[in-house]
């Protein structure tokens, strides 16, 4: 997606700890990727490069899917003093029904998502955006029109995530952890879900602090932008 599925969440933030969004390399509104096919560990490189740029040498982070597994992975590169990590992909043995059932709902999404930018009048029903959204979210209705097709813009204009999809690579196990990390995973999630991918982040980072959200899908921010607002801010805590 973008940092734009993070507005919501911002002004919970904002009043607590300076807040940096950044824009993955090869997603809407970000640098386009020199090489394909991309990998995590190429999108893991421009952030740290971000984050040096800002001067930022071992901020919080917190990330969603796979913001949150990149999130992880840079807390394996020494360059993070927290991290929250909210249903982060790359919990799965690559190949297997772990990462292939989560893909399929992430293309179907993309495909939804085509509709609602060919069809803009039917993202002004709430019934609509809700259906659209269902993959990532309980209330897509809680977007605006105007949201619910920014979404889908970022979503099929993402260069790079057909790549992504088809990556080989996980998350290798973390133990001990190099910074507290929390996994905090969408009781809803329906892409990568809680008794599934849930279950193999827990066995890998077997130190890191778990909480569930309930009523939330796989982008939470849509769901209950306070609530994870709260969930990212008591992680922070704990560095």
């Amino acid at each position: 997606m973008s940092p734009r599925v993070w507005a919501a969440v911002r002004p919970w933030l904002g009043t607590h700890r300076a807040v940096v969004a950044l824009t993955t390399l090869g997603h809407r509104g970000g640098a386009p990727a020199a090489r394909r096919p991309v990998r995590v560990r190429d999108l893991v490189d421009h952030t740290e490069r971000a984050l040096d740029e800002r001067g930022l040498e071992r901020p919080h982070l917190a990330g969603n899917s796979l913001g949150g597994w990149m999130a992880i992975e840079l807390a394996r590169r020494g360059r993070a003093r927290t991290v929250c990590a909210l249903s982060p992909a790359g919990a799965w043995a690559a190949g297997t029904a772990e990462q292939t059932v989560g893909v399929r709902k992430i293309r179907a999404a993309r495909r939804g998502a085509r509709l609602g930018r060919r069809v803009p009048v039917l993202m002004r029903s709430g019934v609509a955006r809700r259906l659209a959204l269902r993959a990532v979210a309980v209330h897509g209705e809680r977007l605006t029109a105007d949201q619910a097709l920014q979404a889908a813009e970022d979503l099929v204009d993402c260069r790079v995530v057909d790549d992504i999809l088809a990556t080989d690579e996980e998350i290798a196990p973390l133990d001990p952890l190099p910074c507290p990390i929390t996994l905090a995973w969408a009781g809803a999630d329906a892409i990568t879900p809680v008794e599934v991918n849930g279950a193999v982040a827990r066995a890998r980072l077997p130190q890191a602090r778990f909480v569930m959200l309930s009523g939330v899908g796989h982008v939470p921010m849509i769901d209950d932008p306070q609530g994870v607002a709260a969930t990212i801010l008591l992680a922070s805590e704990r560095g």
